[in-house]
């Protein structure tokens, strides 16, 4: 097991088999009411290789126009974002050490080619929460340094189940995921993985904290 960033704790096979499967068929629910759509960087309008969606009371976005950032509504539909599954409160309130629930949940689907460059977790107002990942379905390989982008990394291969948490220290750790692994899983319909990101967006109290 590599040594990973202060701050970063690495679960494996936190959620068993059936809590894999309840909880992808929660995903699925939110899907039916938020689609995924293909998200695309500031300035450039590249298109990432993910597709995405959230739950929550806000939402991670990302266009051309107006760059990263949080808002209430999904952007094709305009519709709000539908509730966290009450599993995925849970397990934050298991794993967070947070007094306050989570606001966002990033849905990101990863194809067998998918990748998602090193980066920082930095577009939120609290960073005394922590990041709170979950794996479901094919395994990858999950790259993680410092604080600094050119701090030295370490890789971790993520399987079905296995939840990260980066906090205190390593919360704005850059890390990313350098490949899939396809067939590792039998999680899902179609080869992929799918990783839920819970993160607290706003302080406990502030006037736009929901």
């Amino acid at each position: 097991m590599p040594t990973l960033s202060e701050g970063v704790r690495h679960l494996p096979g936190f959620l068993d088999r059936a809590a894999q499967e309840a909880l992808v068929e929660a995903v699925r629910a939110v899907v039916r009411e938020a689609p995924l759509f293909v998200p695309v960087m500031p300035r450039t309008g590249k298109e990432m290789s993910v597709r995405m969606t959230n739950c929550g009371s806000l939402g991670w976005v990302t266009d051309k126009e107006r760059g990263y950032r949080y808002q209430e509504v999904h952007p094709i539909t305009g519709k709000p974002w539908p509730a966290i599954p009450e599993s995925l409160l849970a397990l934050w309130a298991d794993t967070a050490g947070y007094p306050a629930p989570p606001q966002a949940c990033l849905v990101n689907f990863y194809t067998e080619t998918a990748r998602m460059g090193v980066h920082q977790d930095r577009d939120e107002d609290e960073f005394a929460a922590p990041v709170v990942s979950v794996s479901l379905g094919d395994s990858c390989l999950f790259r993680i340094g410092g604080t600094r982008r050119g701090d030295k990394t370490v890789s971790v291969k993520l399987q079905s189940g296995d939840v990260v948490v980066m906090g205190g220290a390593g919360r704005l750790a850059y890390h990313g995921v350098d490949r899939i692994y396809p067939g590792t899983s039998t999680l899902l319909r179609s080869p992929g993985r799918i990783n839920l990101t819970l993160r607290r967006v706003t302080k406990p109290g502030s006037d736009a904290a929901t």
